[in-house]
């Protein structure tokens, strides 16, 4: 495949910038569209899978020499604008000063998100046969529920890919580990007392954060060389009837990240021992019950992965360094691999991490680019 047109690639990506799509607000089927559109021009057969009239996945496929599938993924959404004085420039418009383009979705991850369509693109339009059979899937709804992905499954049941590659923001670093998430509900049924005698009642509210506490403890004592500790945070708690009432509900949401090695099972089996203990503690007057209302699991690519090391040879023959990096958010890959299982992640992408979420959200030109001619010889080597 010949040399990649910078400023056309530069161009393509200032359209992606401007198709809105904001979770929640537009319809991030218009940018499904556009891509799909984009593609099928390319001489990539690409599709739309619909899912209701604002959601549209995006997926094309480009047949490789091998038997072998690989899965090419980004998703269409982004984050709403947020405070627009906070805002240098409108976020709806990219626009480019200096070495950046700025533009809501810039780095999160309409970067990346570009620069694989670009490449698949320009793959099919100069009909290069990559290595293995790429399938190149844009999803909607990663920044909420993953309902892209979950689509995907539904009608993916002969899909058994040998590799994931994410374009997920990593500054063009190897993202080889991403922590999973679990959020947890817990209620809390107490026994209500007088103020003044507390030992008559089974105060729900303590009983809550005494359990949260511990297990707290518990899931920050898992560690991971590239993405620290697990962590735990309590992000709601209600409950309590009046100043002179032992409270006899109340109900905690709590915000887990955890690293590849504590697992959904291990963190709720040892919150329920706690609560059997202190429920037995208190003789009954506080029992507690457990919902878990999200799962995303840990991710970790193998370190003796090909595929690893044909990025790392990829890296060094463009002069550049490896370097590693982990990720705390979650990625449609938590789901994929539900159905997916065993098959090994990578993300690599020309986004900066720090930028996702806030105002003046950017990229940089130079990694954008790199990222182009990394995804480029990834599959295909002149």
């Amino acid at each position: 495949m010949n040399n990649l047109n910078q400023e056309d690639a530069l161009q393509f990506l200032t359209g992606v910038l401007s198709v809105p799509s904001v979770n929640g607000t537009d319809g991030e089927r218009a940018m499904a569209e556009y891509l799909c559109t984009y593609l099928n021009s390319h001489g990539i057969a690409a599709t739309l899978q619909p899912i209701d009239d604002r959601h549209a996945n995006v997926i094309g496929r480009i047949p490789g020499k091998s038997d072998q599938t690989v899965i090419w993924n980004g998703h269409l959404d982004t984050v709403p604008w947020g405070k627009l004085d906070e805002w240098d420039t409108d976020p709806s418009l990219p626009i480019r000063l200096g070495n950046r383009i700025y533009a809501r979705g810039a780095s999160d991850m309409k970067s990346g998100l570009a620069a694989m369509a670009y490449v698949c693109a320009k793959m099919a339009e100069n009909h290069v046969v990559p290595d293995d059979t790429i399938l190149f899937l844009g999803t909607c709804d990663e920044e909420k529920g993953g309902l892209g992905a979950e689509s995907f499954l539904s009608i993916a049941r002969e899909e058994h890919p040998s590799f994931l590659l994410i374009g997920e923001p990593t500054g063009c670093r190897l993202g080889i580990a991403q922590k999973g998430c679990l959020w947890l509900s817990l209620s809390v049924n107490g026994k209500t007392s007088h103020g003044a005698n507390p030992e008559e009642g089974g105060n729900a509210l303590e009983g809550g954060f005494e359990v949260l506490r511990e297990l707290k403890c518990y899931i920050n004592s898992f560690y991971h060389e590239i993405l620290g500790a697990s962590t735990m945070q309590v992000t709601m708690a209600e409950g309590g009837i009046a100043p002179n009432m032992t409270p006899d509900h109340a109900r905690f949401l709590a915000d887990i990240r955890i690293v590849p090695a504590l697992t959904r099972d291990m963190a709720l089996h040892h919150l329920r021992r706690l609560c059997a203990e202190y429920t037995q503690k208190l003789g009954g007057k506080v029992t507690f019950d457990i919902e878990l209302q999200n799962e995303r699991m840990g991710i970790e690519i193998p370190k003796e992965d090909r595929r690893l090391s044909q990025f790392e040879e990829i890296l060094r023959s463009q002069g550049l360094p490896v370097e590693y990096s982990g990720i705390s958010y979650f990625t449609d890959a938590s789901i994929l691999l539900r159905q997916f299982t065993g098959c090994p992640v990578l993300l690599y992408g020309p986004g900066d991490p720090q930028l996702c979420h806030k105002p003046n959200e950017s990229v940089d030109v130079r990694n954008y680019l790199k990222s182009l001619e990394t995804y480029r010889s990834f599959y295909h080597r002149d």
